[in-house]
C-alpha cells in the first residue's frame, strides 16, 4: 500500500527530478546564473538532518493520527516534500520520535502521573 502514489505524489516526483537533457540540433541555452542556485540547492540537501530524516524509517507505522496544523506549517511541509521528496508523514514521524528522544522528562512526567493515578 505505501507503494501506491497519487498522480500529485508522481508529478512531485518528477519535478524534483533534474530535466532531461534536451536531444536535438538547437543548443540549451546557458546562463551565467544557473550555477549559483544549484549549489546552494546542492549545500542543502548535504544538511546533516537531512540524511538523517531520510534514512528514517516509518515503513512499519500503522497507527494513524489526526493533527491539525496551521497554515504556516502546512505551506512549509508541501514545499518541502518537492524539494527534498520527504514526504510530512515521515517528516512529522521523525520529529516527533527525535522531540520524545531528546526530552526524556517527558517520559518522567507519564510516569509520574500514572504512579499517582493507581494510588
Amino acid at each position: 500500500m505505501e507503494k501506491m502514489k497519487s498522480l500529485a505524489d508522481q508529478l512531485r516526483e518528477k519535478m524534483v527530478k533534474p530535466p532531461e537533457k534536451p536531444t536535438g540540433d538547437k543548443p540549451a541555452l546557458a546562463t551565467g546564473n544557473t550555477k549559483k542556485p544549484l549549489k546552494k540547492a546542492n549545500k542543502a540537501l548535504d544538511a546533516p538532518i537531512l540524511e538523517v530524516l531520510m534514512g528514517y524509517d516509518n515503513s512499519d507505522h500503522k497507527t494513524m493520527v489526526h493533527f491539525r496544523f496551521d497554515k504556516h506549517t502546512v505551506d512549509f511541509l508541501n514545499q518541502f516534500k518537492i524539494a527534498t521528496g520527504v514526504d510530512a508523514t515521515k517528516f512529522v514521524a521523525f520529529s516527533v520520535r527525535h522531540f520524545i528522544d531528546t526530552h526524556p522528562e517527558l517520559r518522567t512526567i507519564i510516569k509520574q502521573f500514572i504512579q499517582n493515578s493507581y494510588l
